[in-house]
């Protein structure tokens, strides 16, 4: 063909003929999730809630996998994959939190426009989310109670309150690579919400005292890349709700900002922040 003809040649048209429904409709499933909002009040702002809201229990679900997989990646001692994996899921947050745009900046009026449809819905009641929190530690079988009427989610959630979380995980990988790990904490009660080890910092402390390219050093950086993102997720939270209904009590019976401000203040993975002070 000659360059002439190859520069006249027209694109060729794509497929638009299907039997049923398209490919891509097969695959991403557009059509469901775009008909998944039913707003409860004639307030034009809640469809941003729902919305929103959605989109953050999508990317729960995605971030669950990532931490799932580096979870299992770390039981079999392979850590390139388990960072890989972490590091996917920093990406992640960071969408998860532009989440919070659209709603940071809610006046008490526009949030009171339709607040009356949430009626005792409240975040705190998320499986996903909360499968989330198992992952990084923090447990509570109380945590529960909610989901005892959906069979199937309070099973998945059950399971993942007696499974290691992460960072559980991250500590016997420690331990079989020769690092001091104390047995209390190799051997704890994994359904039961983690508590720091002096040991434990010790462990971080020497880790980070030494080559900085080490791969048990590089997953305690990529652990803090996602211990700092859930941090902002936390106090965007907090600060949003703070905007749009200061410190009225949550819905669903929360104590709204109040609890919002006790979650903020506590670390994930906490020895990984307190050994920086010993190195």
């Amino acid at each position: 063909m000659s360059h002439e003809a190859h520069e006249t040649q027209e694109p060729e048209t794509p497929h638009l003929d299907f039997h049923g429904t398209t490919p891509y409709e097969d695959y991403v499933q557009a059509d469901v999730l775009t008909h998944l909002q039913h707003p409860l009040s004639d307030d034009p702002g809640e469809m941003v809630f729902l919305v929103t809201t959605q989109v953050m229990e999508l990317w729960f679900t995605v971030i669950v996998h990532e931490w799932e997989t580096a979870a299992r990646a770390l039981r079999e001692d392979d850590v390139p994959v388990a960072v890989a994996a972490l590091k996917r899921s920093v990406r992640e947050l960071e969408a998860l939190n532009a989440s919070w745009r659209p709603l940071g900046q809610l006046t008490p009026a526009q949030f009171n426009a339709y607040r009356s449809a949430l009626g005792e819905g409240s975040g705190f009641q998320s499986a996903m989310y909360r499968r989330m929190e198992f992952l990084l530690g923090d447990k509570s079988a109380s945590m529960l109670v909610p989901h005892r009427g959906a069979p199937r989610v309070h099973a998945e959630l059950e399971k993942a309150l007696h499974e290691p979380s992460l960072y559980d995980e991250v500590l016997r990988l420690l331990a079989r690579r020769g690092h001091a790990v104390p047995g209390a904490v190799l051997e704890r009660d994994v359904s039961r919400r983690y508590e720091p080890s002096d040991e434990v910092e010790a462990v971080w402390t020497a880790l980070y005292s030494g080559d900085e390219s080490d791969e048990l050093a590089r997953l305690g950086e990529a652990l803090t890349d996602v211990a700092e993102l859930v941090w902002r997720w936390r106090n965007d939270h907090l600060v949003a709700t703070r905007r749009a209904m200061g410190s009225k009590a949550g819905t669903g019976g929360s104590a709204g900002v109040a609890w919002l401000e006790k979650r903020a203040r506590k670390n994930v993975f906490p020895e990984l922040w307190t050994a920086r002070s010993h190195v």
